[in-house]
């Protein structure tokens, strides 16, 4: 009998560990992140460290600090537009490093260049692959609604999406799993039947912990969490994924 229950329990570990390591089902609808996975920041990096009086080097520490403060606000109940807090956050870090710098100008090496940002090379061609293949594109930011409209406008990539989801709508900001999970509801698809595709290590960890398949983006500089669920694909560029789905 002893011999007999070890047995299973060897049996269901295996079982578990193949079942785990199968591949993802094909996704009925893919989400995609927008900023740095879409389109390039490298206009806005250049006006905000120019508003830094030129230090590049505090570059990551204001986007950390407005990601930090994003969180903040959804574990507080609070909520600001993520323009806002990425004014506040930029303006924090020029108090801290004792750089003088006004509201209005901190929202105007913000907002300005955020609106007209391009896509990065491989995202048209990629869109436009993957609508051929009859895939559902959805976008899901932390950017405001009106923000979003006016990027995909300006970028010339509203054709490609079926729908654009703002984390403005329900307060709660990615990488919070009730995000995608309210996603996935909103386009009426099950946690697994959705795929995130993203350029940041923190959006890829949220919806992987939310049960969804999620391909990484290679973005230059960009790195994954190590400590966070795996993602079912890390590729180069957009198109490198695009030749792995069916």
């Amino acid at each position: 009998m002893k011999i007999r229950a070890i047995l299973c329990v060897i049996l269901l570990f295996v079982t578990s560990f193949v079942y785990a390591e199968k591949p993802s089902e094909k996704p009925k609808v893919i989400f995609f992140d927008v900023n740095e996975t879409l389109l390039d920041l490298s206009a806005m990096r250049t006006s905000v460290s120019k508003a830094l009086g030129g230090r590049d080097d505090l570059l990551p520490l204001w986007f950390s600090t407005m990601l930090h403060h994003s969180l903040v606000d959804s574990t507080t109940g609070r909520f600001h537009t993520f323009g806002e807090i990425g004014v506040a956050s930029l303006m924090m870090v020029a108090e801290i490093q004792g750089i003088e710098l006004t509201k209005e100008a901190a929202k105007k090496a913000i907002v300005t260049p955020l609106q007209s940002l391009p896509p990065h090379p491989d995202v048209v061609e990629g869109l436009t692959a993957l609508k051929a293949k009859g895939y559902t594109l959805v976008s899901l930011t932390n950017s405001s609604n009106k923000g979003v409209y006016t990027q995909f406008k300006n970028a010339n990539l509203l054709r490609f999406f079926d729908k654009r989801l703002s984390v403005e709508d329900i307060s709660l900001y990615k990488p919070d799993t009730r995000t995608y999970e309210w996603a996935a509801k909103k386009m009426g698809v099950k946690p697994e039947e959705a795929m995130l595709v993203a350029a940041h290590g923190w959006d890829i960890a949220g919806a992987k912990q939310a049960g969804w398949q999620a391909a990484f983006i290679k973005r230059p500089g960009k790195v994954l969490y190590p400590l966070a669920l795996a993602p079912d694909y890390s590729m180069e560029d957009l198109m490198a994924l695009v030749k792995e789905l069916p």
